[in-house]
């Protein structure tokens, strides 16, 4: 199984091939989103909302095997491909490894540069979201003896 910091690696390459180009970044971010497996729709509520992102964030986790596997959507093609590379990340991850992942893609691929301060904040937003699902998942199995 790979790493979170492997996975980001991957991320990383996959962004220098675009050489910086602000369209064809933005472009692969949509593509990347349109990715995202089907969301159902009875999640599509307001508890799974992320606070903090200005467009409409729905994100679920369910833990299975001790790992966490997440559900995303976004009603914006943009911050859909933002979740989606987030959900790279940790997707089935343990919720320790989650817990520990330093996210270390955003700087490195210049997100600064092709995301606005509020998308910024909205990004940081779905990390403390799914940071919660982690500890919450850890603390359920350590409750359960796991």
């Amino acid at each position: 199984m790979t790493t979170a910091a492997d996975r980001q690696d991957e991320i990383i390459k996959e962004f220098s091939m675009l050489d910086g180009n602000l369209e064809l970044t933005l472009q692969y971010l949509m593509e990347l989103g349109q990715q995202l497996p089907a969301f159902p729709e009875g999640e599509r509520t307001e508890e799974n909302i992320v606070k903090g992102c200005q467009s409409k964030v729905w994100l679920v986790a369910n833990l299975d095997d001790g790992k966490i596997y997440f559900q995303a959507d976004s009603n914006t093609t943009i911050t859909k491909g933002l979740v989606g590379l987030l959900l790279r990340v940790c997707q089935g991850l343990s919720p320790e490894e989650i817990l520990k992942t330093e996210f270390f893609f955003p700087s490195k691929i210049g997100m600064d540069r092709f995301i606005g301060t509020q998308r910024s904040n909205g990004f940081a937003s779905m990390i403390q979201q799914i940071r919660r699902y982690a500890l919450a998942y850890s603390l359920i199995k350590e409750g359960n003896g796991q």
